[in-house]
């Protein structure tokens, strides 16, 4: 496949290369930034220097439908719902990693995005791009909209439990920890070291975007309105997240019964892994073991003093919390195996 990629300097985009470089069905053609024009991509991301000779080009909409089937959209909110409709006029696939089609509801974008969607006729043509629930329509899509990276994590953490109705009063409750790199790659006082290192620091108790996709996809899950609570933290690492959700059922529930329900949802998915030991240091799922990796480890407790159910899940918040799931869905809807370029281990230690 002849892919494209529009907005390729930041943190997502320079992952984006570092996956596709080695994709063995994957040819890059394009890589734009508007900052770093006729810039070597190695000089922005120097881990791929000696792997792809290309440089930075400025966006040309023509030539990027000339030269690709696929483009891949690495830009702020807002921008790609001005660009996606031509590449979709042309026959160009668009895999959208930004914010602007993942909802289906127009008037969800302005309570959480403050702005009125351009193109509300795409919404429902666009696949939210998790495979682990939308295989099947992604395969068929023309447009994918990639879910965020702490949605991802929190959802993957409690689809099991929606599907299976153990949601008491249709409230959950989540909190996620997030790395640095999670804020992207343009500074500000609040990244700069003197400032992040060390912290623990509640970014978004409350309001946070992530809010609304996590609901949407719960809701489908749970045959009926799925209310979110949820907490943003930043924490001093610079990649993964961890979300710890807490919901509270009325069902008489075992562990027995926890592990057959997520056995039953993620059994033949080969990038969840289910984390419960009894040994070692990492009982439970960590984003630590798994920096780099495309896995989102899904774990969970049972608190029988409250009948509370902790789901916990971890992720690299750019893999499988961005362009994972991005090539993921490219390799599904061009009939190849979804794990094709995508199956390593994290790294350890790291």
């Amino acid at each position: 496949m002849k892919v494209s990629i529009i907005g390729g300097s930041g943190f997502t985009g320079g992952e984006l290369l570092r996956i596709l470089a080695t994709h063995p069905n994957v040819e890059i053609k394009i890589v734009t930034s508007r900052k770093y024009v006729g810039e070597y991509v190695h000089r922005v991301h120097p881990n791929l220097r000696g792997i792809l000779d290309i440089q930075f080009t400025d966006p040309s909409t023509s030539k990027i439908v000339e030269e690709s089937d696929v483009v891949f959209l690495c830009t702020p909110a807002g921008v790609s719902a001005k660009i996606t409709p031509e590449f979709l006029e042309a026959g160009v696939k668009v895999i959208d990693l930004s914010p602007d089609f993942r909802l289906k509801d127009p008037k969800e974008y302005e309570r959480w995005y403050g702005w009125k969607h351009p193109r509300p006729d795409l919404l429902e043509k666009a696949v939210y791009g998790l495979p682990e629930l939308h295989r099947e329509e992604i395969r068929k899509a023309d447009l994918v909209a990639c879910p965020g990276c702490m949605s991802t994590a929190a959802i993957l953490a409690m689809a099991p439990l929606a599907k299976a109705n153990f949601i008491k009063q249709s409230v959950v409750v989540v909190d996620a920890m997030i790395g640095s790199s999670g804020a992207g790659a343009t500074p500000s006082l609040a990244s700069i070291h003197a400032e992040r290192y060390g912290v623990i620091r509640p970014y978004k108790p409350v309001g946070h975007r992530h809010t609304s996709e996590i609901e949407q996809e719960l809701s489908v899950l749970a045959g009926g309105s799925v209310k979110v609570a949820f907490s943003a933290s930043s924490v001093n690492i610079v990649r993964g997240i961890l979300v710890v959700c807490h919901c509270f059922t009325e069902k008489t529930v075992t562990i027995r019964d926890l592990w057959k329900i997520y056995r039953q949802f993620y059994g033949n998915e080969p990038f969840v892994r289910l984390v419960r030991d009894v040994k070692g240091i990492f009982r439970y799922p960590d984003p630590k073991p798994i920096v780099g990796s495309n896995f989102c480890d899904v774990g969970f407790e049972l608190d029988q003093h409250t009948n509370r159910i902790v789901a916990l899940s971890a992720i690299d918040n750019l893999v499988k919390g961005a362009v994972g799931n991005a090539v993921q869905s490219l390799n599904l809807i061009y009939g190849l195996d979804e794990r094709t370029g995508l199956m390593y281990p994290g790294i350890h230690p790291v």
